[in-house]
Parts: structure tokens; sequence; C-alpha cells
């Protein structure tokens, strides 16, 4: 019997590399997930492996898509001010470049909407006016939380949208945050798609740090609260790896390489375990 593995991807900023390891991992091992899912960075690196993307071209792209997604847009800060009459902007960075660079990749796959990938795939984001969770998909399930026909380019940004970090990415009426704010790892999700295991990927918050900033006491708050969410969908799932990547922080781009080294020496540790659970049902 073909075991239909599902990968659950948590978001993370910079650290998502440390899922093209996972992924690396993988494929060396010659094991490759029926369907996946994943949330705000964890959406980047699912999105373009769903699509085709082996795991070197996933670590190019993500090195190049970094430091573009990072620059700061002077016309975004001055349409803010002329617009508020004042410096009132809902984030530091745009989130136009997000979707510039994952358009870019679709190009190449010669696809634009969610429901032209070939691989069943989910990515949650958060509607900031009503509150609510959705979920993008090409498997769309009961329910308006469910959409399946928006682009590719479009739901990535969404569920990249970090509060204070990024502005809300604004879409048919809705306002769209990132989606670790309610479901940091969608392993309940990808278990949806159909998969007979699933294997989680996140990042626990780093024991005993606390910077003295506004930015990092906002970062290290919204870790802990997406981390105890985050364990009550682990629960759903059938094996968890947790990787540990210190103190790199949200947008720390020259620690990419450094988080996919971390990302595929956990998984070859792991791997054992992981080939029991796929194959001993």
């Amino acid at each position: 019997m073909k075991v239909r593995l599902g990968l659950a991807l948590s978001g993370g900023g910079v650290k998502g590399a440390a899922h093209i390891g996972v992924i690396r991992a993988l494929e060396e091992n010659k094991i490759k997930p029926y369907c996946i899912g994943g949330t705000s960075s964890g959406s980047i690196v699912a999105t373009l492996y769903a699509m085709g993307y082996n795991a070197e071209e996933m670590h190019e792209l993500f090195t190049y898509f970094s430091k573009l997604v990072i620059e700061a847009d002077p016309r975004y800060f001055i349409a803010s001010i002329k617009q508020n009459r004042g410096l009132r902007i809902s984030g530091l960075l745009s989130g136009e470049n997000i979707e510039k660079a994952v358009k870019e990749a679709c190009k190449y796959k010669k696809i634009e909407k969610i429901n032209e990938i070939g691989m069943p795939i989910v990515i949650p984001a958060v509607d900031a006016i009503t509150g609510k969770e959705y979920i993008f998909t090409n498997k769309k399930g009961e329910g308006e939380k469910y959409i399946d026909n928006i682009s590719i380019a479009t739901a990535v940004r969404a569920s990249s949208s970090f509060p204070a970090i990024y502005a809300p990415c604004k879409t048919d009426n809705k306002q769209f945050l990132d989606g670790g704010i309610l479901n940091n790892v969608p392993t309940k999700e990808v278990r949806q798609l159909g998969a007979d295991k699933v294997i989680s990927v996140t990042f626990p918050p780093a024991e005993k740090y606390m910077g003295n900033s506004i930015y990092s006491i906002l970062l290290r708050t919204l870790d802990i609260m997406t981390n105890e969410i985050a364990n009550e969908n682990l629960k759903t799932g059938d094996y968890t790896i947790n990787i540990q990547t210190g103190k790199t922080r949200l947008l720390a781009i020259d620690k990419i390489d450094y988080c996919e080294k971390i990302g595929y020496e956990e998984t070859i540790k792991h791997i054992k375990e992981i080939k029991e659970i796929i194959y001993n049902m």
C-alpha cells in the first residue's frame, strides 16, 4: 500500500529556509510528499515545491527572493504619508515585493492561480477585518473559508504579511495578515487533503531570549503565542521535526544557508523514525 505523505511547514521568516533542508533530506531518501501546506515563509517553500521546484532550485530562489522582499519601497512610504496626512503606516514594508517574487517563480512554470498547481496544497491567512481564518487551496473544502480562485502570488503574500513588518494584503474586501496568527503550522489542514501520515516542521521559541527593543519584544510575544496555538494543531499529525535555529531574527537573510543546513541535519537525524512512520502503517 502506497502511503500518502503530507508535509506541514510552519512560518518563521528566514527560518523558513530550514524547510528547504528538510525537503533536500527527504529527496535524498526517495521520500516524496503527496500533499503539502505552509504558513508565512513556510507557504513560500510549500508553493515552490508544489509547483515542481527541487531543493537546489528552491535554495537559489529563496536566497534571491529574500533579498528582494526586504527592500523598502520609498513610494509606499510617500503614498502612506500623503493618504494619512502623517506617518501612520500599517507596516514597515508594503509586501508587494513578495508578490512580485512569487509571480516570477510562477512564470517559469507557466501557472498563475493556485488551482492550477498539481500537488494538493493549503496556505492559511487571517482576515484582519473579521478575525477569521481563510485557507487558500487547490482542493476546496466545505465552507466559505476555503478559497481556490486566487493567484498563487497573492495567496503567499497574504499568508506572509507579518503584523507590523508588512502591511495587510488587501484583496476582495479583505485585509489578510500572516496565517501564523491563528495557524502557524497547518497540520490539520494537510491531513484533510487526504494524507495518510503527516510530518510537521516547526521552530520552537528560543529559550530565555528577550531583546530590549519594542521590535524584539513584539516578535518574542508573537513567537510564544503562535507556538502555543501550533502545539494544539500538531496533535493531529504523526511526527514533528523541531528545528532549533537559535536567535535567528525574522529577516536575517545572512542566516539562510545556516537555517537550511540545520533543517537538513535535523531531518537526517530523524530519518529512520520518519521512514518507520511512513512505511510501517
